[in-house]
């Protein structure tokens, strides 16, 4: 017989792989790896079950305890974020583009803007000097930095007070 059976008997009893596992459940291949993983960080009604037996280096659980497992699992956690794994979707800005990270790094970003107006435009350390005088991160001011001179950089350049921009008639 192949290592890809997705269910057999051994010991008089259905074991299962984990692939037929991912095509009960729905979850990922990842996140029944980790389901395993971590299963001795869960209570002992929510734990993954143990390996029943390895046939081919592929490994097999009791299929009635998997299924247990999949009903405690369903019923308190639920289902809504299966097959997601990775990374969230977001703004690649961080947090998600959401929450109060956001609008923390919006006012660093506004704060860093400032900065660079006052300075009128980038100089080398601009990251470091907001982390020292606002505190936090050096590295994170630096990202609020690089978010600033692309704002800076959009933005037309404010008119000289000594230029007329219009002749008077007369």
């Amino acid at each position: 017989m192949s290592g890809n059976t997705l269910r057999r008997i051994h010991d008089e009893r259905w074991v299962v792989s984990r692939a037929w596992v991912a095509q009960h459940t729905g979850a990922s291949p990842a996140t029944v790896a980790r389901w395993y993983q971590q299963r001795q960080q869960q209570p002992s009604d929510h734990r993954f079950p143990e390996v029943a037996c390895v046939v081919e280096r592929v490994q097999y659980y009791d299929q009635e305890a998997v299924e247990s497992f999949w009903a405690a699992w369903r019923q308190d956690v639920g289902t809504g974020r299966l097959q997601a794994a990775g990374r969230r979707p977001g703004d690649g800005r961080g947090n998600q583009g959401g929450g109060s990270g956001r609008a923390q790094r919006d006012k660093a970003v506004a704060t860093a803007l400032e900065a660079l107006r006052e300075a009128g435009g980038h100089r080398q350390g601009l990251g470091a000097q907001l982390a020292r005088e606002h505190g936090g991160n050096e590295r994170t001011w630096q990202r609020a930095v690089g978010e600033a001179r692309a704002l800076y950089a959009a933005q037309p350049a404010a008119p000289d007070p000594d230029t007329p921009t219009s002749r008077p008639t007369g």
